[in-house]
Parts: C-alpha cells; sequence; structure tokens
C-alpha cells in the first residue's frame, strides 16, 4: 500500500504543478494602458516588452520574447506594450528609447533594460529574480 500512496502523492504534485503552469500564459499578452496595473499586480514576477510596429531592433527581439514566455511559463509572465498606442503608461514609465524591458516583482518596477539583448543575457536577468520566488 506504501507504493500505491507513493504514486498517487507523485501524481498529485504533478497535477498541481500543471495547474500552477497554466494560470501563466505560454505567450506574451497584449498590454494597453487600460490593462497596465492590472496585468503587473496579478503575478510574482513580470516582464514588459515596450516595443513599436516600426522599430527593427523591437522586431529582432520579439520571437526572444516569445520564446522565453513559452520557456518559462509558471515561472514568469510577459507582456507586449505597444508604445505609439499606449503613451499613457509610456510616457509614466519614462520610456525614452525601445524596446526597453521592464521587470515587475509583486506590482513593483525592479529593473529595467534598453535594447535588442541576446537571449542568453536576459535570461541571466531573469535567473536570480526566479530564484527568489519558488
Amino acid at each position: 500500500m506504501d507504493d500505491l500512496e507513493a504514486i498517487r502523492k507523485k501524481r498529485l504534485q504533478e497535477l498541481q504543478r500543471s495547474l500552477e503552469a497554466r494560470q501563466y500564459p505560454a505567450e506574451p499578452i497584449a498590454i494597453t494602458d487600460d490593462s497596465f496595473n492590472q496585468f503587473i499586480s496579478q503575478h510574482p514576477l513580470v516582464v514588459i516588452d515596450c516595443w513599436a510596429q516600426w522599430c527593427g531592433p523591437c522586431r529582432m527581439l520579439s520571437p526572444i520574447i516569445d520564446q522565453l514566455a513559452s520557456e518559462l511559463q509558471g515561472k514568469v509572465v510577459f507582456g507586449k506594450l505597444d508604445t505609439d498606442q499606449n503613451p499613457i503608461i509610456s510616457q509614466n514609465m519614462g520610456i525614452s528609447s525601445i524596446p526597453t524591458l521592464l521587470f515587475f516583482q509583486h506590482g513593483h518596477l525592479i529593473d529595467r533594460v534598453s535594447g535588442a539583448l541576446p537571449k542568453q543575457l536576459l535570461l541571466q536577468r531573469l535567473r536570480p529574480l526566479m530564484d527568489g520566488h519558488k
């Protein structure tokens, strides 16, 4: 009976992890001036990609953000804020160049980075933040 109980316990833990991961989207969510505050407060760790349609470096960064959103599902939630369509948040956050990534923990801005960084550098910035919220 102990083996059966161990299997049940392990399966329950797997189901719990699966449920938690589903609450985190596997792709970036479009953010607007109206949805910004609610979005950053919904999850412990959020990264917002501030971009614009005409921005070449933004288009280079976009597939990296998409990959990270999928790979880090359950740990980090990614959002995309079109700065041309959402001037209020862009101004409030002091976005003066794009792409800019804004890092939020529990709704508070804790870091920001501008430019199209490679995936490995973004992971290096994210790892300590994720380790603090297992």
